[in-house]
């Protein structure tokens, strides 16, 4: 198809015309008077020696050149510059088109408009519309977001369009994806029992189509109708553990069937970082000898570096996993290859929770550690700052936020170990009352 007959300024369109003179605006071309072509003149029109040129008005004319070629060219000006507008060549494309292709490309030059900058765009979306596939666009668009994001952000994305979008929409070009398929995909998620996810789904595929609409790759976003499609779950806050759910716990770690999971619970409970911060850490980020864990900002949700202060009982934990796995890379990596998530999930410690303690009557999960030790720390009369410097909740200062990470660091540490020195009373006290032989934490 020619080049114009791609454009919507240039279908082949057949406008009827009078015969006639044609006066052309000063503005298009010179001030005088034309008369129009006909299908005959241009038939007839023979090649010379030099190029040619056979007026049509209103800045249309057909070259004849040498060697016997006809080609349609329209002359008009923007900014006072005279340019020139290649509609295509005879007999391809008719008088009747050029004229069409003519008036549509004076409106967009009435518009400041080049004629040709909006053709090179409909043919650079035409080829690239095969490339367009919702994997390859969804691939870009997570590119150029990744730098604005944490790596636990664009971790969570990526795997969900992995496991959940591509395997069904990952090949299909953008503008032959429908909101039913979709829903579809949400639909799955959603009968798993993942609502959350199916919900977050959503979002995702529709960032991806909106993204694809204002790169000119798709015509509209099918996913942004389907909000509400999925009900959203009530939310479960955090919550303090009682002392008796404390117990609980420390009865059944001992003899859980995975030492690294249980040490990673038993770390959760003394340093109450966010359960994926420690799923996440590396050894880099450890340092044995000054005892401080040392988060950067783009794993943390404050974005800013967070100090954690080991106490010793943390310390011997560390060093068990250093033994066990080595001091490089996680300190709590997968024991298989896993191109998407090197270490240990979220669903792995709250999985191994729910099976200690599975006649609990609340669930309880990592998160809670983080609820259970600012109850108790603040009852034990540590300041409300301090407590909340630890917990590395966002201050809505950003400046402040970039320069406090030590701040009260001296009595962090005093608290850190009075915090685990407290777990370690509890635990002592559930075997005391009751249950098999426990590998008390101030021993780890």
């Amino acid at each position: 198809m020619p080049f114009h007959c791609s454009l919507t300024f240039a279908e082949n369109r057949v406008q009827p015309r009078k015969k006639g003179v044609s006066f052309r605006p000063s503005r298009d071309d010179t001030p005088f008077f034309t008369v129009p072509l006909t299908d005959i003149k241009i038939r007839q029109a023979k090649a010379g020696d030099k190029p040619t040129k056979l007026t049509d008005g209103n800045g249309l004319y057909l070259l004849v050149n040498p060697s016997g070629s006809k080609l349609w060219r329209y002359k008009y000006r923007i900014a006072g510059k005279e340019n020139l507008f290649a509609i295509g060549e005879y007999p391809t494309i008719s008088l009747q088109g050029a004229r069409a292709a003519r008036d549509d490309a004076r409106e967009l030059v009435k518009k400041g408009l080049h004629p040709s900058h909006a053709r090179q765009e409909v043919l650079s979306a035409r080829i690239n519309e095969g490339k367009a596939t919702f994997r390859a666009i969804s691939d870009e668009w997570l590119e150029k977001k990744r730098k604005t994001w944490t790596e636990r952000h664009f971790g969570e994305i990526l795997r969900m369009l992995e496991a959940d979008a591509y395997p069904y929409i990952g090949n299909r070009p953008m503008r032959s994806v429908t909101a039913h398929d979709v829903l579809a995909l949400m639909r799955r998620v959603e009968e798993r029992g993942s609502p959350s996810v199916a919900i977050k789904l959503r979002q995702y595929v529709s960032n991806v189509f909106q993204y694809a609409v204002i790169t000119l790759r798709a015509d509209a976003d099918p996913a942004s109708v389907l909000r509400g499609s999925v009900l959203k779950p009530p939310t479960e806050n955090a919550r303090p553990l009682s002392r008796d759910e404390l117990k609980a716990l420390f009865r059944q770690l001992p003899t859980y069937k995975s030492r690294r999971t249980a040490i990673a619970i038993r770390l959760l409970m003394i340093l109450f970082p966010r359960t994926i911060e420690l799923c996440r850490a590396r050894w880099e980020e450890i340092d044995l000898g000054t005892a401080e864990w040392r988060v950067p900002p783009e794993k943390i949700k404050s974005r800013r570096l967070h100090i954690v202060p080991l106490p010793q009982q943390a310390l011997g934990l560390l060093r068990e996993l250093q033994e066990m796995y080595g001091d490089r890379g996680y300190i709590l990596p997968i024991l298989h290859s896993n191109r998407i998530r090197p270490h240990m999930s979220r669903a792995t410690i709250n999985r191994a929770i729910a099976y200690m303690v599975p006649d609990n009557p609340e669930p309880i999960t990592g998160h809670d550690f983080r609820a259970t030790a600012s109850t108790n720390l603040h009852e034990m009369g540590w300041k409300d700052e301090v407590v909340e410097m630890q917990l590395s909740h966002k201050d809505k200062d950003r400046t402040r936020s970039t320069y406090n990470h030590a701040k009260y660091l001296p009595e962090r540490r005093e608290m850190m170990q009075a915090w685990a020195n407290w777990l370690r009373d509890v635990e002592e006290e559930a075997f005391r009352d009751g249950g098999t032989a426990s590998i008390p934490i101030s021993d780890r």
